[in-house]
């Protein structure tokens, strides 16, 4: 089984002004939805929706909205129950294929509703599971909740992932330097993830693999790995996706197609990865399935996560790099 842990979930509102962004201006929506979100329940919907045996874990008051949510969703889930409500998420959409994001921080958790989320997680996960822990922290919970969650994982022997940024990012990175046990099986960063790690400019990354000069993000992939990182997989937009290994490291350029939302676009391309992982293919195909999902998610409104038949797999168009 796969569970994923969504320390910050999320209510997804994404609104379609259908016209160009103006500061200051008025403005009418054109479309409005609002959808269960959250990195890890996003990455938990892609894998339910393609059988994969899923449990989403997440920190939710019993009476909030965000449950029947999940219930609707048909996503198998356990909450730790918690005070505060669950935060929205405000996604706009507007002319010409711009996406603005505003989220909110979240409900401060406690100690103790800290503690009852890392108990829930490793009462949950048994033998040969595999977790993946996604997205910001809740205010309240350690900055290095990260890094000690993939230690307590891997005292038991299981697979630990990792998709997150800023301060817990590299409160993790910090803490696999003193101690390889907190180093995850899976580190999922975007360019700018990627730069924050390495020191680097994540904007310049991005644009030099838009322009085909891929080495400065191999180096910095493979720099990572070598610091005991398992598999790096670097999403890079619409340039495509890098994925560094023991063995290895390849790339795969996305398919051009119609952005509609950028939303959950990584989510997927971690969602295809451990798909991919679970039917054992090998890191071509771990790599071309994440694409794949990832180019799928651009394409669908708000926050939606791709089914299988959604995502097209161009399994010749991955390269090592």
């Amino acid at each position: 089984m796969i569970l994923t842990l969504t320390a910050n979930p999320s209510l997804d509102r994404t609104i379609d002004l259908q016209a160009p962004l103006q500061v200051g201006g008025v403005h009418r929506i054109g479309a409005d939805r609002t959808q269960v979100g959250g990195k890890g329940v996003n990455v938990a919907l892609g894998l339910a929706r393609a059988g994969v045996d899923t449990l989403a874990l997440v920190p939710v008051g019993a009476h909030d909205p965000y449950l029947q949510l999940l219930d609707e969703a048909g996503l198998p889930h356990r909450a730790s129950e918690v005070a505060g409500a669950v935060r929205t998420n405000l996604t706009v959409l507007s002319a010409p294929n711009v996406t603005t994001k505003i989220n909110e921080p979240g409900s401060p958790v406690t100690a103790q509703e800290v503690a009852a989320v890392e108990a829930a997680l490793l009462d949950a996960a048994g033998e040969g599971d595999a977790v993946m822990l996604s997205g910001s922290l809740a205010p309240g919970f350690p900055v290095d909740w990260y890094a000690r969650m993939v230690r307590l994982l891997h005292e038991r022997g299981l697979w630990a992932g990792v998709d997150t940024s800023d301060a817990p990012l590299t409160a993790l990175a910090a803490a696999w330097a003193e101690d390889p046990a907190c180093a995850p099986d899976l580190l999922k960063p975007n360019a700018e993830e990627l730069g924050q790690l390495t020191g680097q400019d994540g904007l310049a990354l991005e644009s030099s693999a838009e322009q085909g000069e891929l080495g400065p993000v191999r180096e910095a992939a493979l720099t990572l790995q070598a610091q005991g990182v398992g598999a790096v997989l670097v999403t890079l937009g619409g340039a495509g996706a890098v994925l560094a290994t023991a063995d290895g490291c390849w790339y795969s350029p996305t398919v051009r197609g119609p952005v509609v939302s950028t939303v959950g676009a990584g989510d997927s391309a971690t969602a295809g990865f451990l798909i991919a992982r679970e039917s054992g293919q090998d890191e071509a195909g771990q790599l071309a399935r994440a694409v794949a999902y990832g180019t799928a998610a651009v394409g669908l409104p708000g926050t939606t996560i791709p089914r299988p038949e959604q995502a097209r797999v161009h399994p010749e168009s991955v390269r090592p790099l």
